[in-house]
Protein backbone atom coordinates (compact mmCIF):
# COMPACT_ATOMS: atom_id res chain seq x y z
CA UNK A 1 0.00 0.00 0.00
CA UNK A 2 1.32 3.63 -0.78
CA UNK A 3 2.83 5.82 2.05
CA UNK A 4 0.11 8.93 1.14
CA UNK A 5 -2.97 6.32 1.11
CA UNK A 6 -1.66 4.50 4.67
CA UNK A 7 -1.27 8.53 6.13
CA UNK A 8 -5.04 9.33 4.79
CA UNK A 9 -6.47 5.97 6.39
CA UNK A 10 -4.15 6.88 9.42
CA UNK A 11 -5.74 10.49 9.49
CA UNK A 12 -9.40 9.94 9.05
CA UNK A 13 -8.92 6.74 11.90
CA UNK A 14 -7.71 9.41 14.42
CA UNK A 15 -10.10 11.82 13.76
CA UNK A 16 -13.26 9.96 13.77
CA UNK A 17 -11.66 7.69 16.86
CA UNK A 18 -11.41 10.73 18.41
CA UNK A 19 -14.79 11.66 17.77
CA UNK A 20 -16.20 8.36 19.02
CA UNK A 21 -13.74 9.24 22.21
CA UNK A 22 -15.60 12.37 22.90
CA UNK A 23 -19.37 11.47 22.45
CA UNK A 24 -18.85 8.41 24.13
CA UNK A 25 -16.98 10.17 27.24
CA UNK A 26 -20.55 12.84 26.92
CA UNK A 27 -22.94 10.29 26.20
CA UNK A 28 -24.92 11.00 29.10
CA UNK A 29 -25.53 14.57 27.88
CA UNK A 30 -25.78 14.35 24.38
CA UNK A 31 -28.76 11.65 24.67
CA UNK A 32 -30.24 14.03 26.88
CA UNK A 33 -30.25 16.72 24.31
CA UNK A 34 -31.35 14.81 21.36
CA UNK A 35 -34.07 12.95 22.59
CA UNK A 36 -35.40 16.39 24.38
CA UNK A 37 -37.88 17.62 21.67
CA UNK A 38 -38.45 20.77 23.41
CA UNK A 39 -34.92 22.06 23.03
CA UNK A 40 -35.18 21.56 19.65
CA UNK A 41 -34.79 25.28 17.95
CA UNK A 42 -34.84 24.88 14.32
CA UNK A 43 -35.04 28.64 13.66
CA UNK A 44 -31.54 28.50 15.72
CA UNK A 45 -30.32 25.89 12.93
CA UNK A 46 -31.70 28.29 9.91
CA UNK A 47 -29.59 31.42 11.51
CA UNK A 48 -26.72 28.85 11.67
CA UNK A 49 -27.06 27.99 8.19
CA UNK A 50 -27.24 31.46 6.97
CA UNK A 51 -24.63 32.72 8.98
CA UNK A 52 -22.37 29.87 8.27
CA UNK A 53 -23.19 30.64 4.45
CA UNK A 54 -22.68 34.54 4.25
CA UNK A 55 -19.20 33.70 5.67
CA UNK A 56 -17.85 31.13 3.23
CA UNK A 57 -19.23 33.60 0.44
CA UNK A 58 -17.08 36.35 1.99
CA UNK A 59 -14.06 34.23 1.72
CA UNK A 60 -14.85 33.61 -2.08
CA UNK A 61 -15.10 37.30 -2.66
CA UNK A 62 -11.73 38.28 -0.14
CA UNK A 63 -10.23 36.05 -3.15
CA UNK A 64 -11.20 38.02 -5.51
CA UNK A 65 -10.12 41.14 -4.57
CA UNK A 66 -6.70 39.34 -3.85
CA UNK A 67 -6.48 38.26 -7.50
CA UNK A 68 -7.49 41.15 -8.78
CA UNK A 69 -5.05 43.77 -6.67
CA UNK A 70 -2.01 41.97 -8.86
CA UNK A 71 -4.05 42.69 -12.33
CA UNK A 72 -4.87 38.79 -13.26
CA UNK A 73 -8.02 37.88 -15.74
CA UNK A 74 -10.52 37.06 -12.76
CA UNK A 75 -14.00 37.42 -12.00
CA UNK A 76 -16.16 36.72 -9.30
CA UNK A 77 -17.85 33.49 -10.93
CA UNK A 78 -14.27 31.93 -10.90
CA UNK A 79 -13.35 32.85 -7.82
CA UNK A 80 -16.54 31.55 -6.61
CA UNK A 81 -15.96 28.17 -8.52
CA UNK A 82 -12.97 27.56 -7.00
CA UNK A 83 -14.09 28.50 -3.95
CA UNK A 84 -16.31 26.02 -3.81
CA UNK A 85 -14.31 23.14 -4.62
CA UNK A 86 -11.31 24.53 -2.45
CA UNK A 87 -13.96 24.52 0.58
CA UNK A 88 -15.28 21.05 -0.66
CA UNK A 89 -12.40 19.46 -0.52
CA UNK A 90 -11.29 21.17 2.91
CA UNK A 91 -14.06 19.15 4.43
CA UNK A 92 -13.24 16.17 3.72
CA UNK A 93 -10.15 15.73 2.97
CA UNK A 94 -7.47 15.57 5.89
CA UNK A 95 -5.83 18.97 6.80
CA UNK A 96 -6.97 22.09 6.08
CA UNK A 97 -4.88 23.28 3.57
CA UNK A 98 -6.20 20.60 1.36
CA UNK A 99 -8.28 23.04 -0.02
CA UNK A 100 -5.66 25.61 -0.95
CA UNK A 101 -3.79 23.67 -3.21
CA UNK A 102 -6.15 22.39 -5.78
CA UNK A 103 -7.06 26.58 -5.65
CA UNK A 104 -3.76 27.11 -6.30
CA UNK A 105 -3.02 24.43 -8.52
CA UNK A 106 -6.27 25.57 -10.69
CA UNK A 107 -5.97 29.71 -10.80
CA UNK A 108 -2.23 28.18 -11.88
CA UNK A 109 -3.56 26.48 -15.20
CA UNK A 110 -6.00 29.34 -15.71
CA UNK A 111 -3.23 32.24 -15.65
CA UNK A 112 0.01 32.96 -16.97
CA UNK A 113 1.28 34.41 -14.48
CA UNK A 114 1.37 31.28 -12.23
CA UNK A 115 3.29 32.38 -9.41
CA UNK A 116 1.65 35.35 -9.20
CA UNK A 117 -1.76 33.58 -9.26
CA UNK A 118 -0.26 30.88 -6.71
CA UNK A 119 1.04 33.97 -4.31
CA UNK A 120 -2.71 34.81 -3.95
CA UNK A 121 -3.84 31.56 -2.04
CA UNK A 122 -0.89 32.02 -0.13
CA UNK A 123 -1.59 35.50 1.13
CA UNK A 124 -5.92 34.52 1.32
CA UNK A 125 -4.61 31.76 3.97
CA UNK A 126 -2.31 34.17 5.44
CA UNK A 127 -5.07 36.71 5.76
CA UNK A 128 -7.74 34.77 6.88
CA UNK A 129 -5.06 33.66 10.17
CA UNK A 130 -4.79 37.57 10.80
CA UNK A 131 -8.09 38.20 10.68
CA UNK A 132 -9.08 35.43 13.62
CA UNK A 133 -6.61 36.88 15.51
CA UNK A 134 -7.25 40.55 15.36
CA UNK A 135 -11.01 39.86 15.86
CA UNK A 136 -9.85 38.17 19.03
CA UNK A 137 -8.05 41.26 20.07
CA UNK A 138 -10.56 43.35 19.36
CA UNK A 139 -13.81 41.97 20.46
CA UNK A 140 -11.76 40.73 23.81
CA UNK A 141 -9.74 44.36 24.38
CA UNK A 142 -12.73 46.10 24.47
CA UNK A 143 -14.37 43.86 26.64
CA UNK A 144 -10.95 43.47 29.18
CA UNK A 145 -11.00 47.93 29.11
CA UNK A 146 -14.43 48.81 28.81
CA UNK A 147 -14.89 45.92 32.30
CA UNK A 148 -17.18 43.66 30.76
CA UNK A 149 -14.87 40.81 31.02
CA UNK A 150 -16.62 39.65 34.18
CA UNK A 151 -20.48 39.31 32.21
CA UNK A 152 -18.30 37.18 29.51
CA UNK A 153 -16.91 35.42 31.88
CA UNK A 154 -20.05 34.72 34.02
CA UNK A 155 -18.68 36.35 37.28
CA UNK A 156 -16.55 33.16 37.03
CA UNK A 157 -12.52 34.10 38.27
CA UNK A 158 -10.72 31.20 36.47
CA UNK A 159 -12.74 31.55 33.53
CA UNK A 160 -11.57 35.28 33.32
CA UNK A 161 -8.24 34.59 33.28
CA UNK A 162 -8.34 32.30 30.82
CA UNK A 163 -10.09 34.82 28.70
CA UNK A 164 -7.78 37.35 29.19
CA UNK A 165 -4.96 34.67 28.55
CA UNK A 166 -6.25 34.25 25.21
CA UNK A 167 -6.77 37.97 24.77
CA UNK A 168 -3.35 38.94 25.50
CA UNK A 169 -2.28 36.10 23.08
CA UNK A 170 -4.31 37.40 20.21
CA UNK A 171 -2.89 40.90 20.95
CA UNK A 172 0.83 39.64 20.53
CA UNK A 173 -0.16 37.47 17.19
CA UNK A 174 -1.65 41.38 16.12
CA UNK A 175 1.40 42.85 16.61
CA UNK A 176 3.28 40.61 15.52
CA UNK A 177 1.75 40.46 12.03
CA UNK A 178 1.47 44.36 12.22
CA UNK A 179 5.69 44.30 12.75
CA UNK A 180 5.98 41.55 9.99
CA UNK A 181 3.86 43.82 7.87
CA UNK A 182 6.15 46.93 7.89
CA UNK A 183 9.38 44.76 7.83
CA UNK A 184 8.62 43.56 4.36
CA UNK A 185 7.41 47.33 3.29
CA UNK A 186 10.92 48.64 3.97
CA UNK A 187 12.97 45.59 2.37
CA UNK A 188 14.50 45.73 -1.12
CA UNK A 189 13.71 42.98 -3.46
CA UNK A 190 16.93 41.62 -3.47
CA UNK A 191 17.42 41.23 0.63
CA UNK A 192 13.90 40.02 0.28
CA UNK A 193 14.69 37.27 -1.72
CA UNK A 194 17.83 36.74 0.42
CA UNK A 195 15.95 36.28 3.29
CA UNK A 196 13.22 34.20 1.18
CA UNK A 197 16.27 31.82 0.87
CA UNK A 198 17.80 31.78 4.17
CA UNK A 199 13.88 30.75 5.14
CA UNK A 200 14.31 27.77 3.11
CA UNK A 201 17.08 26.75 5.09
CA UNK A 202 14.69 26.04 8.35
CA UNK A 203 13.65 21.92 8.54
CA UNK A 204 10.72 20.81 7.22
CA UNK A 205 8.24 24.58 7.26
CA UNK A 206 11.29 26.59 5.60
CA UNK A 207 9.68 25.73 1.69
CA UNK A 208 6.47 27.45 3.05
CA UNK A 209 8.00 30.04 5.44
CA UNK A 210 10.14 31.22 2.35
CA UNK A 211 6.86 31.19 0.08
CA UNK A 212 4.68 32.92 2.31
CA UNK A 213 7.48 35.44 2.98
CA UNK A 214 7.94 36.28 -1.20
CA UNK A 215 4.10 36.39 -0.96
CA UNK A 216 3.94 39.38 1.79
CA UNK A 217 6.21 41.23 0.32
CA UNK A 218 4.43 41.17 -3.05
CA UNK A 219 1.56 42.28 -1.36
CA UNK A 220 3.73 45.05 0.22
CA UNK A 221 2.66 47.58 -2.38
CA UNK A 222 -1.22 46.95 -2.31
CA UNK A 223 -2.27 48.33 1.07
CA UNK A 224 -5.53 49.31 0.43
CA UNK A 225 -6.54 45.63 -1.08
CA UNK A 226 -4.63 44.02 1.94
CA UNK A 227 -6.32 46.63 4.29
CA UNK A 228 -10.21 46.04 2.39
CA UNK A 229 -9.57 42.15 2.17
CA UNK A 230 -8.58 41.94 6.02
CA UNK A 231 -11.72 44.29 6.81
CA UNK A 232 -13.71 41.15 4.81
CA UNK A 233 -11.94 38.16 7.11
CA UNK A 234 -13.42 39.77 10.20
CA UNK A 235 -16.83 40.29 8.58
CA UNK A 236 -16.54 36.39 7.46
CA UNK A 237 -15.10 34.95 10.75
CA UNK A 238 -17.77 36.79 12.52
CA UNK A 239 -20.25 35.38 10.32
CA UNK A 240 -18.61 31.80 11.50
CA UNK A 241 -19.05 32.67 15.43
CA UNK A 242 -22.41 33.27 14.88
CA UNK A 243 -23.16 30.90 13.23
CA UNK A 244 -21.32 28.26 16.28
CA UNK A 245 -23.50 30.74 18.78
CA UNK A 246 -26.64 29.84 17.06
CA UNK A 247 -25.57 26.31 15.89
CA UNK A 248 -25.28 25.69 20.08
CA UNK A 249 -28.54 26.87 20.59
CA UNK A 250 -30.21 24.12 18.66
CA UNK A 251 -30.24 21.70 21.12
CA UNK A 252 -29.23 23.37 24.14
CA UNK A 253 -30.93 26.14 25.89
CA UNK A 254 -29.41 30.06 25.60
CA UNK A 255 -29.02 29.74 29.29
CA UNK A 256 -26.61 26.53 29.06
CA UNK A 257 -24.28 28.21 26.81
CA UNK A 258 -21.44 30.62 26.83
CA UNK A 259 -22.65 34.58 26.04
CA UNK A 260 -22.22 36.12 22.59
CA UNK A 261 -19.11 38.00 23.84
CA UNK A 262 -17.67 35.06 25.08
CA UNK A 263 -18.27 33.17 21.43
CA UNK A 264 -16.02 36.04 19.88
CA UNK A 265 -13.44 34.79 21.70
CA UNK A 266 -13.53 31.24 22.26
CA UNK A 267 -14.95 30.33 18.63
CA UNK A 268 -11.87 31.37 17.05
CA UNK A 269 -9.65 29.82 19.36
CA UNK A 270 -11.38 26.63 18.46
CA UNK A 271 -11.28 27.19 14.92
CA UNK A 272 -7.65 27.41 15.08
CA UNK A 273 -7.22 24.43 16.39
CA UNK A 274 -9.68 22.97 13.74
CA UNK A 275 -7.47 24.37 11.25
CA UNK A 276 -4.57 22.42 12.59
CA UNK A 277 -5.98 18.99 13.27
CA UNK A 278 -4.86 16.67 10.94
CA UNK A 279 -8.18 15.27 10.23
CA UNK A 280 -10.60 16.08 7.52
CA UNK A 281 -12.22 19.20 8.18
CA UNK A 282 -10.40 18.76 11.92
CA UNK A 283 -13.28 16.11 12.68
CA UNK A 284 -12.54 14.91 16.78
CA UNK A 285 -10.27 17.60 17.42
CA UNK A 286 -12.82 20.14 17.01
CA UNK A 287 -15.42 18.45 19.08
CA UNK A 288 -12.86 18.17 21.55
CA UNK A 289 -11.28 21.77 21.41
CA UNK A 290 -14.79 23.00 21.46
CA UNK A 291 -16.06 21.30 24.85
CA UNK A 292 -13.26 21.71 26.59
CA UNK A 293 -13.25 25.51 25.66
CA UNK A 294 -16.72 25.83 27.08
CA UNK A 295 -15.33 24.42 30.14
CA UNK A 296 -13.08 26.62 30.63
CA UNK A 297 -15.88 29.07 31.02
CA UNK A 298 -17.95 27.22 32.99
CA UNK A 299 -20.28 25.18 30.84
CA UNK A 300 -20.33 21.67 30.16
CA UNK A 301 -18.47 19.46 27.53
CA UNK A 302 -21.50 18.28 26.19
CA UNK A 303 -23.01 21.49 25.45
CA UNK A 304 -19.58 22.74 23.50
CA UNK A 305 -19.67 19.06 21.56
CA UNK A 306 -23.39 19.34 20.68
CA UNK A 307 -22.35 22.90 19.05
CA UNK A 308 -19.53 21.82 17.32
CA UNK A 309 -21.43 18.86 15.88
CA UNK A 310 -24.28 20.86 14.96
CA UNK A 311 -22.26 23.16 12.92
CA UNK A 312 -20.34 20.04 11.63
CA UNK A 313 -23.40 18.88 10.12
CA UNK A 314 -23.98 22.23 8.52
CA UNK A 315 -20.68 22.59 6.88
CA UNK A 316 -20.88 19.09 5.74
CA UNK A 317 -24.04 20.22 4.10
CA UNK A 318 -22.90 22.82 2.23
CA UNK A 319 -19.66 21.68 1.40
CA UNK A 320 -21.66 18.73 -0.31
CA UNK A 321 -24.12 21.14 -2.22
CA UNK A 322 -21.17 23.83 -2.87
CA UNK A 323 -19.18 20.29 -4.80
CA UNK A 324 -22.68 20.21 -7.41
CA UNK A 325 -22.78 23.87 -7.48
CA UNK A 326 -19.32 23.79 -8.36
CA UNK A 327 -19.68 21.12 -10.88
CA UNK A 328 -22.78 22.90 -12.82
CA UNK A 329 -20.34 26.05 -12.86
CA UNK A 330 -18.04 26.28 -15.96
CA UNK A 331 -14.65 27.66 -16.10
CA UNK A 332 -14.90 31.93 -16.77
CA UNK A 333 -11.50 31.60 -17.73
CA UNK A 334 -9.54 29.54 -21.00
CA UNK A 335 -6.66 26.95 -18.94
CA UNK A 336 -3.18 29.24 -19.53
CA UNK A 337 -0.77 27.00 -21.75
CA UNK A 338 1.03 24.16 -19.95
CA UNK A 339 4.60 25.57 -19.50
CA UNK A 340 7.32 25.04 -16.60
CA UNK A 341 7.38 29.27 -16.79
CA UNK A 342 5.11 31.92 -16.65
CA UNK A 343 5.48 35.14 -18.84
CA UNK A 344 7.81 36.76 -16.19
CA UNK A 345 9.94 33.61 -16.25
CA UNK A 346 8.96 32.69 -12.58
CA UNK A 347 9.23 29.13 -12.40
CA UNK A 348 5.65 27.64 -10.71
CA UNK A 349 6.00 26.28 -7.38
CA UNK A 350 6.33 21.86 -7.46
CA UNK A 351 3.23 21.65 -5.08
CA UNK A 352 1.53 23.08 -8.30
CA UNK A 353 2.82 21.25 -11.14
CA UNK A 354 2.56 18.00 -10.27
Amino acid sequence: MKKPIVVAVLKYGLGLGLLAWVIWQNWTGLAEAFTNPKERNFVALAAAACAYLVGVVITFCRWYVLVRAQGLPFTVAASVRLGLIGFYLSTFLPGSVGGDIIKAAFIAREQKRRTVAVATVIVDRFIGLCGLFWLVALVGGLAWLGGFMDSVAINDATARDYLQMIVIVAILVTAGSFVVWFTAGFVSDQHAESFARGLERVPKIGGSLAELWRALHMYRQQGASVALTLLMSMVGHIGFVLSFYFAAQTLTPPEDIPTLAAHFVIVPVGMTIAAGFPSPGGVGGSELGFGKLYEMVGFTVAAGVLGCLVQRVITWGLGLLGYFVYLRMKPALQPAPTAAANSEGDLVPVAVRQ
